[in-house]
């Protein structure tokens, strides 16, 4: 690989307030069994695995994580494994999705996940929702002093979040996988809080232009590569553009596939079988 670099010029957003992690983080993906059973276990070692390569926070039953195919329990059993494999005091937060269409069912995700004992929670805004203040307001306080990270997903949940409204939100960071750089900048600019980027096409620039981080789910099979774009390494960012798009094709199949040909774990799907 290039050791071509760009120098990270600092403009004091590095200091900003103190996010729950710097560097990458991984959108974990969830292992399931050949008959399609929650693999716990599997999950949370692969968690472990990739704590050793480098990760610096695990973001569990994140969009990645298939969180629509898992009921409650198996949220709470999923957590209590990751959680287990990275107790408080290792210095890698795990984060819950908490996001949810409804106020109610995000109150819910999020309060469950709070007495799961996570370090922090990420919540989607609500699909066709202009204004998703109301909702935000909702999850932090389910929360009890959890941080909170808003989601910014357009293509996921449209409209997603207006920078003027994440301005005003009760939370300490955002992820955005938007993969827009123009917004990216205006968040910089305009957003006090620890800003993550969800998309792979935007992790050199997020650690150029200081970004607390990336939360991606590239880092589930070569966390390496997403750490060394992160760190100003520019082949490294050319280099996840072609797994980028090839996991689009079929999200999550080829994601899962990819993370078989490195580590051996299993490759079904819940959400996207067959292909769908």
């Amino acid at each position: 690989m290039s050791e071509a670099r760009v120098r990270v010029t600092g403009d004091g957003r590095v200091g900003r307030g103190s996010p729950l992690f710097r560097g990458v983080g991984v959108a974990l993906v969830t292992l399931f069994d050949e008959h399609g059973e929650l693999d716990a276990p599997a999950t949370a070692a692969h968690a472990a695995r990739l704590v050793d390569l480098g990760v610096r926070a695990v973001l569990v039953a994140g969009t990645t994580g298939e969180p629509s195919s898992l009921d409650r329990a198996e949220r709470a059993v999923l957590l209590g494994a990751v959680r287990d494999a990275l107790p408080p005091g290792s210095g890698v937060p795990v984060i819950a999705g908490t996001g949810a269409p409804s106020i109610r069912d995000a109150v819910a995700l999020t309060a469950a996940a709070r007495d799961g004992g996570v370090d922090a929670v990420l919540a989607f805004s609500p699909p066709q929702v202009s204004d998703p203040r109301p909702y935000y307001e909702a999850v932090a306080e389910a929360a009890a002093g959890v941080p909170v990270l808003a989601y910014h997903f357009p293509d996921f949940s449209p409209p997603g979040i207006s920078v003027e409204h994440l301005r005003e939100l009760p939370v300490s960071g955002c992820k955005d996988s938007s993969g827009n750089a123009t917004r990216f900048h205006q968040e910089l600019a305009e957003f006090d809080g620890a800003l993550y980027v969800g998309s792979p096409v935007l992790t050199l620039l997020a650690g150029t232009m200081g970004a607390a981080g990336a939360l991606l789910a590239l880092a589930n099979f070569n966390p390496e590569l997403c750490i060394a774009a992160f760190e100003g390494d520019v082949e490294a960012q050319r280099s996840l553009i072609k797994p980028h798009l090839e996991t689009m094709v079929r999200f999550p199949c080829v994601l899962k596939e990819f993370v078989a040909a490195r580590f051996a774990t299993s490759t079904t799907t819940r959400v996207g079988r067959n292909g769908s």
